[in-house]
């Protein structure tokens, strides 16, 4: 691990002011530690967040904020949450280990690198940690990876179960900079990798996450989060899917359907949401759906199963939220 400064903050402006160009945030670390260990980042300075006051878990006008440095098990297990967003609970405790969730913020969930071997491999080439060495895993092993939004440049997925919830409940994101601030929607957040894979997201240099907001309605009943992995123990996913669903005697009137484990960023599958919103809650419909979410999926040579195990987990998780069997 490279030598670096250290430096603790106690107020937002403060910590945004000390973030230098070589710089990172500094929260659980449970992701930046394990990259400086290996060496995929070399930050010249550290700056602590972890005193700032950004733990807040508290209703709004019109939902609920969550502050950036609530851990995920903090979070997951808060009665709020439970009651009117169950989903991401679910989202949460599927992720990581519980000792990781204890540790790990909201904030550095979001912002967690690529699981892909090729970039945790300095030996290896990869665009996303040097920019223009190529993509090892285009023709590589590449079992985990995608088959959406992909580019020649690029095939890796995001590793994150927490932010498929979000992205399925629409959540926003708040952010802070020595600009200002700016709100912009969570789906918005995370970047497919096109021609700059090294870019996992939108945010400016010094700019920090300060809190999520979740709205209302919310989706309180009827919601599942699957995630499909090599084991049930601190795994990533290799196909996961989180279905939201509104129901009035039977038929769909509201859905949200998103998944993981297949794309760069969270995969909103809005044309299976289109098809289903109004029509009865029957397997033959969600087949359907899941049938439209697959139009212009691509696989490898590795991860042809996908195109197999995704449509089948779309079809699972939907049965499961809505409670239809045959």
């Amino acid at each position: 691990m490279n030598p670096f400064t250290y430096v603790r903050a106690t107020e937002t402006s403060g910590a945004i002011r000390a973030l230098g160009r070589d710089s990172h945030f500094l929260a659980g670390g449970t992701n930046l530690i394990d990259l400086m260990k290996m060496g995929i980042v070399t930050p010249e300075k550290l700056v602590d967040i972890t005193h700032l006051p950004l733990k807040h878990i508290s209703r709004t006008p019109t939902g609920l904020s969550i502050g950036a440095l609530c851990t995920n098990s903090e979070v997951a297990d808060h009665p709020l949450v439970l009651k009117h967003y169950p989903l991401l609970s679910m989202a949460f405790n599927a992720g990581a280990s519980p000792q990781l969730r204890n540790m790990a913020t909201v904030g550095g969930n979001m912002m967690q690198r690529t699981r892909c071997p090729y970039f945790f491999d300095t030996a290896l080439p990869c665009n996303k940690r040097v920019p223009g060495s190529g993509c090892g895993a285009l023709q590589g092993y590449n079992r985990m990876h995608a088959i959406f939004g992909a580019s020649d440049q690029c095939i890796a997925v995001n590793p994150s179960d927490m932010s498929i919830a979000l992205t399925a409940l629409e959540a926003t994101v708040h952010i802070q900079g020595a600009r200002g601030g700016r709100i912009l929607p969570f789906a918005d957040f995370h970047r497919l990798p096109g021609d700059t894979p090294e870019k996992d997201n939108v945010l400016e240099p010094g700019e920090l996450i300060t809190s999520l907001t979740l709205p209302l309605p919310a989706f309180p009943d009827h919601v599942h989060y699957l995630k499909i992995r090599d084991r049930t123990s601190y795994a990533f996913a290799l196909v996961s899917v989180a279905a939201a669903l509104q129901l009035d005697g039977g038929n769909v009137r509201a859905v949200r359907l998103v998944m993981g484990g297949v794309a760069h960023k969270p995969w909103r599958l809005e044309a299976a949401e289109d098809f289903l919103r109004g029509k009865p809650a029957t397997v033959e419909n969600f087949r359907q759906a899941a049938y439209l979410a697959m139009q212009g999926a691509k696989a490898y040579a590795y991860n042809q199963f996908k195109l197999t195990l995704a449509p089948n987990a779309i079809v699972q998780a939907l049965k499961t939220a809505s409670g239809v069997t045959a």
